[in-house]
């Protein structure tokens, strides 16, 4: 009889093992994914480390562009100032001590991710602190300054108008 007790629990283990297969992690997460929590983490802790600390809860635009600014002493981007002499010039022929700050394509894309995260967690879109008005006049401030500065000015993308829609419309008949 010992025996077969002996048995019985092997076979259960076996049988849980079977299942364990089944709870396997979670795909890896994208690229996407894992900068926006890396973003998430790393705007939370600039909250945490305020003084005094700001709950998420509390957290408005105003915080959100000082974070911005705050992000500007890690920028690898030269941004010349209006008194430099390469201020305009696409292709600057020497050193100047311009300061670095992020780019603007980085801030936009950091602010699309933060505003998602906040969503994800959350928070809700009429009360999203980086889908603030106060955020895009800012953020296209410093992409007008920074087109400025390089003596390159900003064209905006024109949409692409989705073929099949058009050949859609046109294709498509109507019954009388």
């Amino acid at each position: 009889m010992s025996s077969n007790k002996g048995k019985d629990v092997a076979e259960g283990s076996s049988r849980a093992v079977a299942m364990a297969p089944d709870q396997q992690n979670p795909p890896p997460l994208s690229r996407y994914e894992s900068q926006k929590r890396r973003d998430w983490n790393t705007f939370g802790q600039y909250l945490r480390n305020q003084r005094p600390p700001v709950a998420l809860s509390q957290c408005n635009a105003n915080h959100v562009l000082e974070f911005l600014r705050y992000l500007d002493q890690f920028g690898k981007t030269k941004v010349h100032l209006q008194g430099c002499v390469f201020f305009g010039q696409p292709e600057p022929p020497g050193p100047c001590t311009c300061p670095l700050k992020q780019a603007w394509g980085s801030l936009d894309a950091l602010i699309g991710r933060l505003r998602a995260a906040y969503e994800e967690n959350g928070g809700l879109p009429e009360t999203n602190p980086f889908a603030s008005g106060a955020i895009r006049v800012y953020l296209r401030e410093v992409r007008d300054s920074q087109a400025k500065a390089r003596g390159i000015p900003y064209k905006k993308k024109k949409k692409k108008r989705n073929p099949m829609k058009a050949n859609d419309e046109s294709s498509s008949f109507h019954m009388q």
